[in-house]
């Protein structure tokens, strides 16, 4: 069967939030723009961040409170170890609108790629 022939639904809980993430950063970790990000900057472990950025979008979209991080520091660190530019922003976004529209289709799939967006605008303009 292939993709075209699915039905994709909407992102309904944080096992869904889980399976975009992982599919995510599977490729943000190769892509030259942004892997360096994550491999070298701060050389990621999945393992922990994927419970914890999932904590993250579960508040975005259920509101669910789990999340306390402050992911604004976050993103200054990294700023100050290595410039973040527009490039680095739009592939992040570009990325992570790609995995979500393959995946799944719906209202919460829009508001995740709403926030996503909204996030990174915020970010970009926080780092300078």
């Amino acid at each position: 069967m292939d993709k075209n022939s699915l039905v994709l639904k909407d992102i309904t809980s944080r096992e869904d939030i889980e399976h975009v993430l992982k599919k995510f950063y599977g490729q943000a970790l190769k892509d030259p723009e942004i892997g360096p990000f994550f491999t070298e900057i701060t050389s990621i472990n999945l393992e922990t961040h994927i419970p914890q950025i999932t904590d993250f979008w579960e508040q975005q979209l259920f509101y669910t409170g789990t999340y306390k991080k402050n992911v604004l520091q976050i993103h200054q660190d990294l700023h100050s170890k290595k410039l973040m530019r527009k490039v680095h922003f739009e592939t992040w976004l570009s990325l992570f609108n790609t995995t979500v529209n393959l995946y799944f289709k719906g209202e919460k799939a829009n508001l995740m790629k709403t926030r996503a967006l909204s996030i990174a605008t915020v970010i970009q303009l926080k780092i300078k």
